[in-house]
């Protein structure tokens, strides 16, 4: 699939929920002022894909009513152990009782063999792998859809690195490993990196992900890659 700043050109107002880089690497999710302010966090700008007006990137730290260090977070992320009911956003953003995220800790995943999916992009799966140990739980490439129809999937060119608790599970672990596919793009063939609803193509110079092109509304946490980094190689 080859992208374009023309499919950017009329974006959805549909971040509420979604996750957000706070500062200092803290997590938070998109909400409305007034619920960040009702739940006792703090809101910066700039952070929310598409704001509709008053949405804003909500943290909270401490989330823990006897103060204890603490924050709102992704379950997934969490290194220590959550209590729901205390943060704002949705049922997936708990009180996390840790200040140090819990990405991955999975085994390591089956790298796809070579066949339907291609010797560059089994290479390049390989390559991520070794580099996060951890941090992939698994591996798409190969889809059944006839090459050339619009996904790079379906010519075996393309690997998503699931890297959530499960699909649909939002996270905010891909951010290093979709830099390091974007500074290492000549070593894989890299055609381009998507991570939470932004893409990077080799077209462009290296730059931070908060820099990306920032794409379409798609619906839900998968098709906007908050629970997978998707990469496309040449």
């Amino acid at each position: 699939m080859r992208y374009s700043t023309l499919l950017f050109a009329a974006p959805a107002l549909a971040t509420v929920g979604y996750p957000c880089y706070g500062p200092d690497g803290l997590a938070g999710v998109c909400v409305s002022d007034a619920d960040c302010a009702e739940s006792g966090g703090t809101a910066i700008d700039g952070a929310c894909p598409w704001d509709p007006a008053g949405v804003r990137c909500c943290s909270k730290s401490p989330c823990l009513e006897d103060g204890a260090a603490s924050a709102c977070g992704w379950e997934s992320d969490c290194a220590g152990t959550t209590t729901p009911g205390l943060c704002p956003g949705g049922s997936q953003v708990k009180c996390c009782d840790s200040l140090e995220n819990g990405y991955g800790g999975y085994e390591d995943p089956t790298i796809p063999a070579v066949g339907a999916c291609k010797q560059t992009a089994v290479d390049g799966a390989a390559a991520v792998v070794a580099e996060f140990p951890g941090r992939v739980r698994e591996i798409g490439c190969i889809r059944d859809c006839a090459c050339g129809s619009g996904s790079d999937h379906c010519c075996g060119m393309a690997i998503d690195f699931m890297i959530a608790d499960g699909g649909g599970v939002a996270t905010l672990s891909g951010l290093d490993i979709a830099e390091w596919v974007m500074n290492n793009g000549a070593s894989i063939s890299l055609k381009y990196v998507i991570w939470g609803q932004k893409i990077w193509q080799v077209s462009e110079s290296p730059m931070p992900w908060s820099e990306w092109e920032i794409m379409e509304d798609r619906g839900d946490i998968t098709q906007n890659h908050w629970d997978h980094v998707h990469v496309s190689f040449q």
